[in-house]
């Protein structure tokens, strides 16, 4: 027996239906890698006066920012090993802007010989812009011992990204 060619319909249902079965299992899949990969990544962002506070166990990974002291940086390059100390600076913007700025938080805090302090360790190539009164941005964790091991060592220089108008753009 033959069937009829225009009796038999395609069920389009069907077909319909594993398409959208197949995008929603391919959208739950690329939403459990971001959420799996964001909190593999998760890191806690602390000032120094948090971190030496005990907020946090030694061993577990944070990031800390606060001011290198430009006479206690120390530099071995046969052993790329780096120590220098930073003190504490505000985490919080506004009262940054509060105080004059950050090149003027950064000055004050270099100064201000009750800040608290904290020792870091970093093995690597010394970078250029770790001098005086840079902002450090570190990655690590807090030993035993109370010195901070930096995987991760960022610094950004306040002279370099003060805002100012050009002159030939002034009224």
């Amino acid at each position: 027996m033959e069937q009829n060619p225009q009796s038999v319909k395609p069920k389009r249902g069907i077909k319909f239906n594993k398409f959208l079965i197949g995008g929603i299992l391919m959208f739950a899949a690329v939403v459990l890698l971001v959420i799996t990969s964001l909190k593999g990544n998760a890191q806690y962002y602390l000032t120094i006066d948090e971190l030496v506070s005990g907020k946090v166990n030694s061993g577990t990974s944070v990031r800390v920012s606060g001011v290198v002291l430009g006479d206690t940086i120390t530099y071995d390059p046969r052993t790329m090993n780096l120590a220098f100390t930073v003190a504490h600076i505000p985490g919080d913007n506004d009262e940054i802007e509060a105080r004059g700025g950050l090149a003027a938080v950064l000055h004050t805090a270099v100064l201000d010989p009750s800040a608290n302090r904290l020792q870091v360790v970093y093995i690597g190539v010394q970078p250029d812009l770790l001098t005086n009164e840079a902002q450090a941005i570190m990655t690590g964790k807090l030993g035993e011992d109370g010195v901070f091991y930096a995987d991760e060592l960022l610094l950004k220089c306040p002279s370099r990204y003060e805002e100012g108008v050009p002159s030939q753009v002034a009224p």
